[in-house]
């Protein structure tokens, strides 16, 4: 499974520059909002469900060299958090789904 199918199944919006995304592999997923947790248990490649939008969560991203951020329940960053992410190359995707929705739908599309 692609970032690609992940977008396209899941109906996410693209928050940050456009990719081929049909390219990158997530290797598995993973769910905080505690930033701390996040840098504990997300593997390299790991797609990132969170609420959370702001600036830090492009650090934590860009250090784990997460596949992307599915930020959830039409959590909004700001402008600097779209640029900061655009600059580490790190992807940014939102969805009104609550974070529990999302992560069931992807566990259903074989993401472990």
């Amino acid at each position: 499974m692609t970032l690609q199918d992940v977008i396209e199944r899941l109906d996410l919006k693209v928050l940050t520059q456009p990719a081929n995304f049909s390219k990158v592999t997530p290797t598995g997923g993973y769910t905080s909002d505690l930033l701390s947790c996040v840098m504990a248990g997300a593997k390299k490649g790991a797609v990132w469900i969170t609420l959370q939008a702001h600036l830090n969560i492009v650090a934590v991203a860009a250090l784990l060299e997460m596949s992307a951020i599915i930020i959830t329940e039409n959590a909004q960053p700001e402008a600097a958090t779209l640029n900061k992410a655009n600059e580490e190359g790190v992807v940014l995707l939102a969805t009104e789904l609550p974070s529990f929705e999302v992560i069931g739908r992807l566990w259903e599309m074989g993401l472990r």
